[in-house]
């Protein structure tokens, strides 16, 4: 598909309410640097999540007067600051939706878990309005091709958020274009799950809370930096590698292989945050403390428990559904207390965003 292939050209009046929910994800071949148009610098692989999940509603009203009214409540404050950010949004994809400028729209959105301190909350947050958006579309339109629909909420949220677009689908979601994947593509991601070996089934992501507060600087502003990182060019060949790498993992099984891949992601990136003019530092001294008791417990028991780290300082503990409860014992025994206020998300892959009855 390409762009043009998204333009919705119905042009009708209708009332109704349409509500989904979209979750998270935590990118395993992470998503550093992007070109015009949220275009991805490189291709990427995600773990869907299942608990941390964004709510969004989108009332749709034939428009009253010449200008569009749009309302936006984000955890049931009026007037928040993200509204004037999803207001340029929207007005940003109307050439997708020709039927928006015909209504008023009120949004109300809430989160479970702490938004902007590393959980991809914009991910879960932008995926879910798009899959409002399109579902609507898909309402009042005679086109029922599911996977033009599918395919459209991931285009449309990467417009919002270029991760967002792997929070449509799931247990695994592949973004950007590759040669490792046929059907692969820079807009929108591709469910990736099939052929996976079933170590992978139902795999497990704890998220350790080191700072739930808002991070020193957004990830959009990382993106930008990355222009100028003398380690981009290398970086985006290693990224593309590892996607080819990765899926030789999830054939396989091989757990030693996936740990070492994604752990090296995870560093990688923070070490281009630390290399970057301006540089900055988005891990905390318990982030790496952490880790370090991570790597430890890796040695003494054997087990095939990792870590990977979001755009923030929270840890990522990734294992298998076999040794689950081993590894949350060892969490609540070792962890929690780096912890803030001993906050921990034990979450798992799931299925991507749903539609709320």
């Amino acid at each position: 598909m390409i762009e043009q292939d998204f333009v919705c050209t119905d042009d009708f009046e209708s009332n109704g309410i349409v509500k989904w929910n979209s979750p998270s994800n935590i990118a395993l071949v992470k998503y550093w640097g992007k070109k015009e148009n949220q275009i991805p610098q490189n291709p990427s692989i995600s773990f869907t999540l299942s608990k941390c999940h964004t709510s969004t509603s989108i009332e749709f009203n034939s428009k009253k007067n010449k200008d569009n009214n749009i309302i936006f409540e984000f955890e049931d404050q009026k007037n928040h600051p993200f509204g004037q950010k999803i207001k340029l949004f929207i007005s940003s994809i109307e050439k997708y939706f020709k039927f928006l400028p015909n209504h008023d729209i009120n949004i109300k959105s809430k989160n479970n878990f702490p938004h902007s301190s590393g959980i991809a909350s914009s991910a879960s947050s932008m995926s879910a309005l798009a899959a409002c958006l399109v579902d609507f579309e898909y309402l009042n339109s005679n086109k029922k091709n599911k996977s033009y629909y599918i395919n459209k909420k991931s285009f449309i949220a990467r417009l919002g958020s270029g991760s967002a677009s792997r929070s449509i689908e799931g247990p695994i979601s592949l973004w950007g274009l590759t040669d490792s994947y046929k059907e692969s593509s820079d807009l929108y991601s591709i469910n990736i799950s099939e052929d996976v070996n079933k170590v992978f089934h139902n795999y497990q992501n704890s998220i350790l809370i080191i700072d739930p507060g808002v991070k020193k600087i957004s990830s959009s502003i990382g993106h930008k930096l990355m222009n100028e990182n003398p380690f981009s060019e290398k970086r985006f060949d290693i990224a593309r590698n590892n996607i080819s790498r990765l899926k030789d993992v999830f054939k396989s099984g091989n757990l030693d292989e996936f740990i070492n891949l994604t752990e090296s992601e995870a560093l990688m990136i923070h070490s281009l945050m630390l290399s970057s003019n301006p540089y900055f530092i988005l891990m905390k001294p318990n982030t790496l403390e952490v880790i370090s008791r991570i790597l430890e417990y890796r040695r003494e028991t054997k087990l095939p428990v990792s870590f990977t780290l979001d755009a923030g300082s929270n840890v990522h503990l990734l294992y298998p559904f076999s040794i689950k409860q081993a590894v949350q014992k060892f969490i609540e025994d070792d962890l929690l207390i780096f912890c803030k206020s001993n906050a921990c998300i034990h979450d798992y892959l799931g299925k991507g965003s749903e539609k709320v009855s």
